[in-house]
């Protein structure tokens, strides 16, 4: 079978998460211009378990979309999606630029690192959308 293919959005724009930051539009800007090379796709944010590459990454109006492969579509995380019994999608990053407003943080500038299949993202509404 081949690679397993998956659509989602990795975070959302303008919607805290469970830890209280928002992410503002343009926050992933200037990272997804400066990279060069795939980020990894990770198993629960877990460096020891990449299951695949992300093609795409990109901001659009809802928020950071991405498509990725995952390598092994008969593996763990293949069949977990399949049978959708996980669906979430999460990343690893750094912030550059942020503000504290009583709400919690705003995240105006983020360096990403790695995107990852979880089964509880911190944002509930970053989920894989799309099973190519």
């Amino acid at each position: 079978m081949n690679a397993l293919r998956i659509a989602g959005y990795a975070a959302l724009f303008g919607v805290a998460d469970a830890g209280r930051d928002t992410i503002l539009p343009g926050a992933f800007r200037e990272t997804l211009r400066a990279r060069r090379t795939p980020y990894p796709l990770y198993w629960q944010h877990h460096p020891e378990q990449r299951i695949g590459w992300v093609e795409t990454a990109g901001e659009d109006a809802r928020g950071l979309r991405v498509i990725a492969t995952i390598d092994n579509p008969m593996g763990r995380a293949g069949r977990m999606l399949r049978a959708h019994k996980v669906s979430g999608l999460s990343f690893g990053y750094r912030d550059r630029a942020f503000r504290h407003t009583p709400e919690g943080r705003e995240l105006a500038e983020i360096d990403l690192f790695e995107v990852s299949v979880v089964t509880h993202p911190l944002q509930h509404g970053a989920r894989v959308h799309l099973l190519i």
